[in-house]
């Protein structure tokens, strides 16, 4: 079997084409599928269609979260609950193209264990398109594994890939960042990134935001690095500088006054140390939020699922 996993969150525009095109591609494979939709606690009519969906079609079903835990934390449900060897993960947006997962399912058939979409070209605006392409090279520049750039969480994973990311019990995912951590036989996709199909963008500035600092602070040290770095190098010029106020006091006499000058050193060092202790607040938050092993999401309906079917993890 082969299973599509979907995260779904205020889609009520899109679920109807989504649906229509999804079809027909899982018509056209070799193998039979279910199609995994994650309702991420939405509050339009999406569940309701999502629903209506399952009726006539027992290959769709659907994951209701008792409210919205987050895209990766939808991600990773379907993940936990998909039962194909070949498991393919994409928005429901429909900027992923579904029409792309047979490429995907071919590269699988070679010997793959991971084929993920490589985003060639982005139809969107240009500051998205400049946030995008500055943080997938950072991330690569500081991150301790390989992620590979202009790779989404659209792709396609092995069963036994899946079993992996499932063992891995943290809470601050990054799920294309784990999936690389993974290993395996890996392998890019390229295609063309559409535009929405329909409705408000979901992952607003400050959600990307925070996507881009769990990806970060979940595989780099190089912040507290940075800290530490900045510290010995104040630290440096502040020796150096009391040296040559010493030097300048005794071989020429001249005694260095000026009220502006000490302030905004003041100040400085002030923004530095806030600075180091708000680097060192994220990875104690995430420590914290491991600490307590809250679940990662709260299912409040399950269609399509035996009554006493419970996830893989």
């Amino acid at each position: 079997m082969y299973s599509i996993v979907i995260p779904i969150f205020n889609e009520e525009e899109t679920v109807p084409e989504l649906l229509r095109r999804v079809t027909a591609v899982t018509d056209g494979l070799d193998r039979p599928v279910e199609v995994l939709f994650i309702d991420d606690g939405s509050s339009d009519t999406s569940f309701a269609q999502l629903a209506e969906a399952h009726r006539r079609d027992p290959r769709f079903k659907v994951i209701r979260f008792s409210r919205n835990f987050g895209h990766q934390a939808a991600i990773s449900a379907g993940i936990d609950h998909a039962t194909g060897e070949a498991i393919m993960i994409m928005d429901g947006d429909l900027q992923d193209p579904p029409e792309l997962l047979p490429r995907l399912l071919t590269k699988w058939k070679e010997g793959y264990d991971v084929v993920f979409a490589v985003r060639r070209r982005r139809k969107e605006g240009l500051v998205k398109k400049l946030a995008y392409f500055t943080f997938y090279r950072l991330l690569q520049h500081v991150a301790a594994i390989d992620i590979p750039l202009d790779a989404g969480d659209f792709s396609l994973i092995d069963q036994r890939v899946a079993g992996t990311l499932r063992s891995m019990p943290e809470r601050h995912r990054f799920v294309r960042g784990i999936r690389s951590w993974a290993g395996f036989k890996q392998i890019g996709v390229e295609y063309e990134r559409d535009r929405r199909f329909g409705g408000e963008e979901k992952y607003t500035p400050s959600k990307l935001f925070r996507l881009a600092l769990d990806g970060i602070f979940s595989f780099s040290f190089a912040p507290l690095r940075l800290a530490s770095y900045t510290g010995l190098a104040i630290s440096a010029i502040s020796f150096a500088l009391a040296l040559f106020y010493l030097l300048q006091k005794i071989f020429v006499g001249i005694d260095t006054k000026g009220w502006a000058s000490t302030m905004i050193v003041i100040l400085f060092l002030g923004g530095v140390q806030l600075l180091t202790v708000g680097i060192i607040g994220e990875y104690i938050g995430r420590i914290y939020d491991e600490v307590k092993q809250r679940p990662l999401y709260v299912v409040s309906d399950r269609l399509g699922f035996e009554p006493n079917e419970k996830p893989q993890r």
